[in-house]
């Protein structure tokens, strides 16, 4: 019986790039954070206290309510849990939840400011892109179906990662506070 020869295992090549690449990034030095609050927001844990919306138009503008701008029928708040840097929300001042029920005034004034949102969040942010949109009720992911709120969010190439499927977490480069002062010119 005749013994069949073993082929030699190949070792896959990398290029010297990436060997130059990984060479400069690894070990990679991780910065660490804490977001206790989160937990309670993520787990709905938060007694109801009413709309943030109002409490924020109540409030105007200023980093405590999170809100940049407020017009004669819109609203411009930052997410308080952004999925990305500059995430804002463009919401009618009245307190409704059903997109028919806005007047042309209000339904003017909220896409005269999403648009302007874009053009101020790329002139800031110098984004790649964005995501816009509305969730009209709860069935379709509104987390507060009873007042209309539009998303704007800036986007980058390369600004997804593995954290927030696994740990329902975003790491984000910049504090809120930050954000607001970044933009809170832009929309005075």
């Amino acid at each position: 019986m005749k013994k069949k020869k073993s082929k030699p295992k190949v070792k896959p090549k990398r290029s010297k790039l990436i060997k130059a690449i990984a060479k400069d990034i690894w070990p990679q030095e991780r910065d660490f954070f804490e977001r206790p609050e989160r937990l309670r927001y993520v787990r709905k844990l938060l007694p109801e206290t009413g709309c943030v919306f109002c409490q924020a138009e109540e409030k105007g503008p200023g980093f405590d309510s999170l809100c940049l701008y407020r017009g004669s029928h819109t609203l411009i708040v930052m997410n308080k849990y952004p999925y990305n840097t500059g995430h804002l929300l463009i919401l009618p001042r009245r307190h409704i939840g059903e997109i028919w029920d806005l007047s042309k005034e209000e339904n003017a004034e909220i896409a005269h400011w999403i648009q302007t949102s874009l053009k101020i969040l790329k002139k800031v942010y110098n984004c790649d892109g964005f995501n816009v949109g509305l969730n009209h009720g709860s069935v379709a992911g509104a987390g507060i179906p009873q007042h209309l709120h539009w998303h704007v969010i800036p986007r980058w190439s390369g600004d997804t990662n593995f954290f927030p499927l696994i740990a329902e977490t975003k790491a984000l480069p910049e504090t809120l506070e930050q954000t607001y002062n970044k933009l809170k010119e832009s929309f005075r």
